[in-house]
């Protein structure tokens, strides 16, 4: 499997994620174009409550900016909560974020395959939009089956391979990165076609849910803005990470207007056997 930005290590320990804010802005112009399609973190603490609604022992493993971590601390109000990340800032994001809310979270930073925690420890586990930047997600999983109890539960969460195909067309049409539509999924190693089939070489799966996402961006700056904190295109120096500078590129080539996009978001929940 070719590595791809969201699995080479370089990049995630580096500018992908070692500030906050890049994670923030891409998820913030995703949320401002959504039309359709049901809450992700609703979806997964919904899941977790029916699979372990008296959960002791939490734990977000990939949790980012802890939307998810916070909406499992006020769902289930767990003895404990713990949440798992590479990125020390978005666990001080994490921490912030748990603090203002008046609930208590331990944050440990580490990489998915050796998780901190010792054997069968975890209630339940959510693993949510972050198993797709290993290569061989199934280790990532032995991991987290590991931690968990006999019957415990993992919720995981990934999206389709061809998520967002329609804004690499718009790019590739553009000019500025040709090879947009050609180059691999960043979800390659992890997708909606492959999470439940990976998932059983390790777990037993007692449930897989799929949703279809719709985004609707309303002109080429909102595309820009999705698009600069992309790691998938190759831009010009001067238009990566600089939103304004490609809205201008992309309104300089094509017709301003509105522009629709589809994702399926996958979730599985699964049991240690």
């Amino acid at each position: 499997m070719s590595i791809t930005p969201f699995t080479d290590p370089a990049l995630i320990a580096g500018p992908l994620y070692a500030d906050a804010n890049r994670l923030a802005r891409r998820t913030s112009a995703l949320h401002a174009a959504k039309i359709s399609g049901p809450d992700a973190t609703a979806t997964i603490t919904d899941l977790a409550a029916t699979a372990a609604p008296g959960a002791g022992v939490v734990c977000d493993i990939g949790c980012g900016r802890g939307s998810t971590t916070a909406a499992l601390a006020a769902r289930l109000a767990p003895a404990q909560l713990i949440a798992v990340d590479q990125s020390a800032a978005l666990l001080a994001t994490v921490t912030a974020r748990l603090a203002r809310a008046g609930q208590p979270v331990t944050t440990l930073v580490a990489d998915f395959h050796h998780i901190p925690l010792l054997d069968r420890s975890v209630d339940l586990a959510v693993a949510a939009f972050c198993l797709y930047h290993f290569p061989h997600p199934q280790q990532a999983l032995t991991e987290i089956r590991r931690c968990l109890r006999p019957g415990g539960h993992v919720v995981l969460a990934t999206k389709s391979a061809c998520s967002y195909r329609e804004i690499d067309q718009l790019v590739a049409t553009s000019g500025l990165d040709p090879d947009a539509v050609a180059r691999p999924s960043l979800y390659q190693s992890l997708h909606t076609d492959t999470i439940t089939q990976i998932t059983e070489g390790v777990l037993t799966v007692e449930a897989v849910v799929s949703q279809q996402h719709v985004f609707r961006f309303n002109d080429l700056n909102h595309i820009a803005a999705y698009v600069a904190t992309s790691p998938k295109y190759q831009l010009a120096k001067q238009m990566a990470g600089d939103p304004v500078a490609l809205g201008a590129a992309l309104r300089a080539r094509l017709l301003d207007r509105p522009v629709t996009a589809t994702s399926t978001v996958t979730y599985v929940l699964a049991r240690r056997r």
